[in-house]
């Protein structure tokens, strides 16, 4: 029985108790900085924007949590069962292996093709391996893997070498001559990649499922990796197998994925070897609007997925087989350029296949499955809402919410990787900042790419595709895609100004002063008491934003605060200290300064030192205004527009 192996590539020591060092200073000065006023009302709408989409988003989230908890727990287990009591009386009656390696070292190339002869010879049934390979190198480890297992009789080993254009035509290749060989009725075949070491056990714990499920199209399992690189790179990889693990197990219960990973997939032979299964993974390509029939370079996982799902064939998650893949970033030395670059193609290949596979409707794949691609187009935008809010915010409203949200990331992400954690079987602090690393800098590249999908590019082969041979077509494509990002973007930031209350927009009151300032053009400063009374007594209001610039206010506004139809409490804003109020001697006998000492001649009022004018119950507060007491104000007469 496989077990979940050691994971011989985790963070140091010395490195968590780093991040947990750093985590307590950072929760210790965030506390203490945190002003007790950041939940005061004013804080409504930030709360109301980020509460209202981390509801929707963490329960879908939870959704998918305990949809891959009852697979795991409940649904799987019955399904191991079966396909064991089928695997103890028959096997498939023959195997072939697509295994597409590029450049790999030697070193791996061993223990890769010693563990899958290895594999192979166990299972015991007739196996071709064809070794796609680009180098005369990869014969010679592969011969002496041979020779040390002393050349396994059910096991034929063919080499066909890579044209060096991608993988996609050396699997159409392989796939043909696999075709060729007409394979009997119920064969399988597996693909793997050159950097994948699978673990004893593999075969007949993973092959079974395919006699026990007539309907089973394809099947991938848990994945595991063994990375050279620093603490973050070891992270990085085992955060995304955790998140790996959860979202496959979720979509397993619904018996389809979201994907076919290629790094280890099995495939009921007489469907890969379809002459259009073979078309699509060689020359899958798009027809688009603005980009034209363009060629997909990577993304042979999403193809073959795509056929299966499009012919309504099922697929299945095996948690309990975990195989292990050698990982490495582009450069090991730029972990920031690295996983973007890794992000930007695996997002690529994503968005490049969900649109007609959300164009297939729910009927061939479930209204869960669905849904849950569509999410994936959805998700890229709400993710950003967080970090675009709490910038405005912080910027025109009160920096201490930088704080809060701060305290919110740690929180909600805490409970996320300790989820993941618990059914992951490990736990890293680094996941807290790298989740969240994950979350936001690739939703960015989402947006990014989805505007642009068009450019591809395969970094270990030195490759690229996509985007018109002539250069100003080309410029062309790019300056669209820079205007349609920005205009995507720009709607989205409109509507959070808008309902943070950054920017509101006019209400008749404001429409009236404007008018009145055109007609009173020249006259400096004005009255502002009628307009200021009509807002206090809108009781759909509890506080009035003034506009930039000098105005006047006489006694008249005693008399409305006097008013009964007035609130108890009501704030009047002005725009950060650009609003000069000049006063008169009665009415500032009724303001208290900041300090609380009566205004006499000049003050400001900010949101951290407000002003107050109390008349009996009713209290007026001021912030981002300043004062200043006219003894002439009482006595002249304005007029204004009637």
């Amino acid at each position: 029985m496989s077990a979940t192996p050691r994971d011989p590539t985790t963070a140091s020591r010395l490195t968590e108790l780093i991040t947990f060092l750093f985590g307590l200073a950072l929760l210790i000065v965030i506390i203490s900085e945190l002003p007790p006023d950041v939940f005061s009302p004013e804080s409504k709408s930030f709360f109301f924007v980020i509460g209202g989409i981390a509801i929707w988003r963490y329960s879908w989230w939870a959704i998918q949590a305990v949809r891959s908890l009852w697979y795991n727990r409940v649904v799987f287990p019955r399904m191991r069962d079966e396909a064991d009591a089928v695997g103890d009386i028959e096997k498939a009656p023959e195997l072939f292996v697509l295994c597409t390696s590029f450049r790999i070292e030697a070193q791996v190339n061993f223990q890769v093709y010693d563990a899958l002869i290895r594999e192979a010879r166990d299972y015991g049934v007739p196996t071709t391996i064809f070794a796609s390979v680009s180098d005369r190198t990869d014969v010679d480890v592969i011969t002496h893997v041979m020779d040390d297992h002393g050349w396994p009789q059910n096991v034929e080993v063919r080499y066909m070498f890579q044209k060096g254009d991608g993988k996609r035509s050396a699997m159409a290749e392989v796939l043909r001559a696999i075709s060729r060989r007409l394979p009997a009725p119920g064969s399988l075949l597996i693909s793997m990649d050159g950097d994948i070491r699978l673990e004893p056990g593999t075969l007949s714990r993973s092959l079974s499922f395919f006699l026990s499920q007539e309907d089973l199209g394809a099947l991938t399992t848990n994945n595991r990796a063994e990375v050279t690189g620093n603490d973050a790179t070891r992270e990085w990889y085992d955060l995304r197998y955790a998140q790996r693990h959860l979202m496959m197990s979720s979509m397993s219960l619904s018996r389809r994925l979201l994907v076919l990973t290629g790094r280890y997939s099995v495939f009921r032979a007489d469907l890969a070897t379809q002459p259009d299964f073979i078309e699509l993974i060689e020359s899958d390509h798009v027809d688009h609007w603005r980009f034209g029939n363009f060629k997909f370079l990577s993304g042979d996982d999403k193809s073959s997925w795509y056929w299966l799902l499009k012919n309504g064939w099922r697929m299945l998650y095996i948690p309990d087989v975990f195989v292990t893949g050698f990982e490495e970033l582009p450069d090991r030395r730029r972990f920031f350029a690295s996983t973007t670059d890794l992000m930007r193609r695996w997002y690529g290949n994503m968005l490049r296949t969900s649109n007609r596979a959300i164009g297939l409707g729910p009927r061939p794949m479930g209204v869960f499955t669905w849904w849950s691609l569509i999410d994936q187009r959805i998700s890229m935008w709400t993710t950003l809402v967080g970090p675009t809010v709490v910038i405005l915010v912080s910027l025109f409203i009160r920096p201490s919410f930088f704080f809060a949200y701060v305290l919110w990331i740690l929180f909600t992400r805490s409970i996320a990787t300790s989820i993941l954690a618990w059914q992951r079987g490990r736990f890293s602090l680094l996941w807290i900042p790298l989740i969240y690393y994950n979350q936001v800098w690739g939703a960015m590249l989402k947006t990014y790419v989805s505007f642009r999908f068009n450019r591809q590019k395969w970094s270990r082969q030195g490759i690229s595709a996509g985007e018109p041979d002539d250069p100003v077509a080309a410029r062309r494509q790019r300056r669209m895609g820079h205007v349609l990002h920005g205009f995507a973007y720009g709607v989205l930031l409109f509507a959070l100004i808008l309902s943070t209350g950054v920017m509101t927009p006019p209400d008749r009151a404001t429409l009236h002063i404007a008018q009145d300032r055109l007609w009173e053009r020249g006259q400096n400063p004005e009255r502002l008491d009628r307009w200021l009374g009509a807002n206090l007594t809108d009781k759909t209001r509890d506080s009035v934003q003034l506009p930039p610039g000098h105005f006047r206010l006489n006694g008249d506004l005693l008399e409305t605060l006097q008013q009964d139809t007035v609130a108890l409490d009501k704030r009047i804003h002005g725009s950060a200290g650009d609003t000069l109020l000049a006063i008169s001697p009665d009415l500032a006998e009724r303001l208290q300064g900041p300090d609380g000492e009566p205004v006499r001649s000049a003050v400001e009022c900010t949101l951290d030192a407000h002003c107050q004018l109390a008349l009996d119950e009713k209290k007026l507060t001021l912030v981002n205004v300043r004062l200043r007491v006219e003894p002439s104000a009482s006595n002249e007469v304005a007029t204004t527009h009637p």
